[in-house]
């Protein structure tokens, strides 16, 4: 009961690490807007677009957490974490839209050259923008790592690729302020490559969280250590099957039989079952565990 008590107040502080990152998104965008202004440069408009998309993901990552926290109900028994789940999907698709934008945009730029002009300051407000960003993302990784959120995780990462978009975008920018006019051409072809960069962190996402609403397992390091622990307390001989886990957001589910002496009470069986599940769960908090107690006798079936 503690455990279900304390996953909704988990959540409701990932929230509020949302709260921080819509702050963010809202302050970059207007920040990289303006340097797109001053400059007229295509790679700034690029880069102040997936600003924009980062506001929409966040919202979408604020909604998610908050069913998220919902308690588990009589219509869904096991609770509401799948929704960080559709929350990093989502992002993974608003990435990859933003990433084509970008394309596009350069492209058309690319065959319709238009001059740059008072780079030095628009260049300035960027960093400005890409350092608050870099800190709010450093900020939410470390509270995805406290929540095991992948909604933070999510909303962090497409943060940081906001970060080094911004950084190629000032250091090419950077280059053409210095160079001769045609050096100019190299604005469209940064933002095609920032684009297809943005591409691969969209699709890793979307795999992700594809992986996790089909029930993928836990890593195999974390089985292998699971499994340690059964070995740690029912002796290297312990035997058991049908050992299956999977995660379902922050949390973890790990069920299997266990073969005991026949000549166990029940009483005895049940302590024993109960030490192993108090040690799994001391290592791994956020964990449900389903043991099947067969007699050793007769081989497990």
């Amino acid at each position: 009961m503690a455990q279900a008590a304390a996953q909704p107040v988990a959540r409701s502080r990932a929230n509020r690490v949302v709260l921080v990152s819509i702050a963010a998104a809202i302050v970059t965008m207007v920040l990289k807007f303006g340097a797109y202004v001053l400059t007229g440069s295509v790679s700034l408009l690029s880069d102040a677009a997936e600003s924009s998309v980062n506001l929409m993901a966040a919202v979408v990552a604020f909604g998610a957490l908050t069913v998220a926290a919902r308690p588990a109900d009589e219509e869904f028994r096991y609770g509401y974490d799948k929704a960080e789940y559709f929350s990093s999907g989502v992002e993974g698709a608003l990435i990859l839209v933003a990433a084509v934008t970008i394309i596009y945009t350069a492209i058309t730029r690319f065959l319709n050259p238009t001059p740059l002009s008072d780079l030095g300051p628009g260049l300035g407000v960027a960093l400005v923008a890409s350092a608050i960003n870099f800190a709010v993302s450093r900020f939410m990784l470390r509270k995805a790592e406290q929540y095991d959120s992948i909604t933070l995780e999510a909303d962090a990462h497409h943060l940081m690729t906001d970060v080094w978009t911004s950084v190629g975008v000032v250091a090419a920018l950077a280059v053409v302020m210095f160079a001769p006019p045609s050096w100019a051409i190299l604005d469209p072809i940064i933002a095609v490559a920032v684009g297809l960069n943005i591409i691969r962190t969209g699709v890793n996402l979307v795999r992700r969280s594809a992986a996790g609403l089909m029930d993928i397992a836990l890593p195999a390091d974390e089985m292998d250590q699971i499994e340690e622990v059964l070995r740690e307390m029912e002796g290297q001989d312990v035997v058991y099957h049908k050992f299956r886990t999977r995660k379902s957001a922050s949390r973890r589910y790990i069920e299997f039989h266990l073969l005991l002496p026949g000549t166990l009470t029940v009483r005895a069986a049940h302590d024993r079952c109960t030490a192993i599940e108090n040690e799994i769960r001391r290592r791994w908090p956020k964990t449900r565990i389903t043991i099947h107690v067969e007699p050793k006798e007769t081989g497990g079936v």
